[in-house]
């Protein structure tokens, strides 16, 4: 069976204060689930360290997919290693549609993470414009086409795989849990083609305005194995609730 994952994606939000007393909330939760929380880069030291020897871990919202050099205001794997991370998020709507990054570079930067050991979210989803259009499935096979050439089954299988929709995150509208079973069953009959062992361990997550009220639901369904959990992973309270949800539906 596999075992769920539930990431907080902090965005640009967060303080040292404000982090501390989210991360000593959280300690006293004793939540078993796999956790990573995915915080800016400027306290993924402090995330680590608080997390150190538990089952959550640290998280970074993206990477480079060069090497160490000459390049300005970008984070290199080495980087992250370096401060204790082990997940990072590629791939995220925000980075495709504000910064430009194509499947093409989302693929180049999660083979650089995987290749120094980092656990890689790989994002895919599809606007409201698309989903209307009935273009869906078409959309989330060709943000993964590249990911699948650039990485193997058997990698990704020690990664995840994120469904957001992009229509779904931070608008208070969720794909009902059949609409996320549909797309996340293409994304594991997708990985099938290429290792069918791989694809019955990989990890496929839900993401986009997911929430204690919906996580249950959602998380009961056969090929969702947990979330990527937005701007309700900012309250502690809210993200520990969700885990809970994780948590009871990984016992049945």
């Amino acid at each position: 069976m596999r075992s769920k994952l539930v990431a907080a994606n902090w965005k640009m939000n967060g303080s040292f204060a404000s982090n501390r007393a989210w991360l000593e909330a959280f300690a006293i939760s004793k939540i078993s689930t796999e956790v990573a929380v995915c915080a800016p880069y400027v306290y993924l030291t402090q995330i680590a360290d608080a997390l150190h020897g538990t089952q959550a871990s640290a998280g970074a919202q993206n990477l480079s997919a060069e090497a160490p050099g000459a390049f300005t205001g970008e984070i290199a794997a080495e980087m992250l290693l370096d401060c204790g991370v082990r997940w990072v998020i590629v791939g995220h709507s925000e980075r495709r549609s504000r910064y430009g990054e194509t499947s093409g570079m989302v693929a180049a930067t999660a083979a650089r993470a995987v290749a120094h050991g980092l656990k890689t979210i790989v994002c895919v989803g599809e606007t409201l414009h698309e989903r209307e259009q009935g273009r869906t499935l078409a959309v989330i096979t060709a943000q993964l086409a590249p990911v699948f050439d650039a990485c193997s089954a058997a990698e990704l299988a020690s990664c995840a795989i994120a469904y957001e929709p992009v229509w779904a995150i931070g608008t208070g509208q969720t794909a009902t849990p059949a609409q996320a079973q549909e797309v996340h069953a293409v994304i594991r009959s997708l990985l099938s083609r290429h290792d069918p062992g791989a694809a019955s361990r990989s990890r496929i997550v839900y993401g986009g305005s997911l929430k204690p009220s919906n996580a249950a639901d959602l998380f009961e369904q056969p090929d969702i194995d947990g979330g990527l959990i937005g701007g309700a992973s900012l309250s502690v309270s809210d993200f520990v609730s969700i885990c809970r949800s994780a948590d009871r539906t990984a016992a049945h």
